[in-house]
């Protein structure tokens, strides 16, 4: 038996399951991680905060993750309450509950794509009908097209990257502010990669005081190294956030988990210390490939996309055979590679030449 011969969703036949390739290879750089290892320190500290939960084991979690929401909303700054942030296991899991308590069948989203491929897909799971609208050639996002595409549709929510992943594109504040004048449901900025943004990036942090309906989503996974970890969170008005406690899972983090991410988030300065790094790396992938004339996006997240013409597939297999792991996204004539340390970025450069 295979899984057609279930009586699965007629909508889900046919489907594959997301995930990028996990192969043993000598420099990974498909999946957008930090390529810094934990520092000693700051292992030791997340190992005593989880070895101090084992006791208590037999124990259910905080239900409600007040310690943790409480150092997030610390972290985060700009006036935001406990009660205004909401963690669970990674961002898709945050999203996840955003499209059960807001989308759901008879409802749809609207993203602006190429954008982030999971979104559709949670969309189908939670039955929201799902509405690609494009984005610019440049990949950036006019604020006039971005309001049409919603007067034309009426989504029940919008989701928005900045940086946006696959191209690492920054939004342009007014299209933002245009999509929250205009937006009769929910809007969602996806902010995973908005610790690598260029100097003088703003948050959409700025503007959730004045929007009741912006939900701002972000992850440990990436500046924080933590993907191993499986955090997530969103930044929103309080209501929102007891909207998605009617659709949350009963205990849905772990005191594992919870523990871990407290400590990583206590241990910030040591953990976001490579993000400079990175940045660097990033920077250097750009202006490199575009002195051998290749067309690259700007990118103002961890990674970089850039065109190498004809079937994308044999270049991303020919970076394989060199030893070179980056990103197939799907999207024609393009791939996606990550920034990593110094000796990564050797390695796929060379790769590439």
């Amino acid at each position: 038996m295979n899984i057609e011969d279930l009586p699965i969703r007629d909508d889900l036949r046919g489907r594959t399951p997301y995930g990028a390739p996990q192969l043993d290879v000598a420099v990974r750089l498909n999946t957008n991680e930090n390529s810094y290892p934990l520092p000693d320190d700051v292992v030791e500290a997340i190992g005593k905060a989880v070895q101090a939960e084992l006791r208590d084991l037999n124990r259910y979690p905080d239900r409600d993750a007040i310690a943790l929401r409480t150092a997030l909303a610390d972290y985060l700054g700009h006036g935001l309450s406990v009660a205004e942030v909401w963690a669970a296991n990674g961002s898709n899991e945050v999203q996840q509950q955003l499209l059960q308590a807001f989308g759901g069948p008879g409802r749809t989203a609207l993203g602006f794509g190429p954008s982030y491929s999971m979104h559709p897909l949670l969309a189908l799971g939670t039955g929201t009908g799902w509405i690609g609208a494009l984005r610019d050639p440049d990949f950036g996002l006019d604020p006039g097209k971005a309001v049409a595409a919603l007067d034309e549709h009426d989504p029940d929510l919008v989701f928005l990257c900045s940086p946006n992943n696959p191209t690492g594109t920054a939004l342009d504040p007014e299209v933002i502010t245009a999509v929250l004048e205009r937006a009769r449901g929910v809007v969602v900025v996806d902010e995973a990669y908005t610790e690598f943004a260029r100097a003088g990036t703003p948050s959409a942090l700025t503007l959730v005081p004045e929007h009741p309906r912006l939900i701002v989503t972000r992850t440990m996974s990436k500046a924080f190294g933590f993907a191993g970890g499986r955090l997530g969170y969103l930044a929103a008005h309080a209501a929102v956030v007891d909207a998605v406690q009617l659709v949350r899972l009963p205990y849905h983090l772990s005191s594992l988990t919870q523990a871990a991410a407290r400590a990583a988030v206590a241990q910030r300065d040591a953990l976001l210390a490579t993000v400079e790094a990175i940045k660097v790396q990033r920077d250097r992938i750009v202006s490199t490939l575009r002195e051998r004339g290749f067309r690259v996006a700007d990118s103002d997240a961890n990674f970089v996309l850039f065109e190498v013409g004809g079937d994308q597939r044999v270049a991303w297999q020919k970076l394989l055979d060199r030893g070179v792991l980056i990103r197939d996204v799907g999207l024609p004539g393009w791939l996606r590679v990550t920034a990593g340390t110094p000796a990564e970025t050797d390695a796929f450069l060379e790769a590439l030449r």
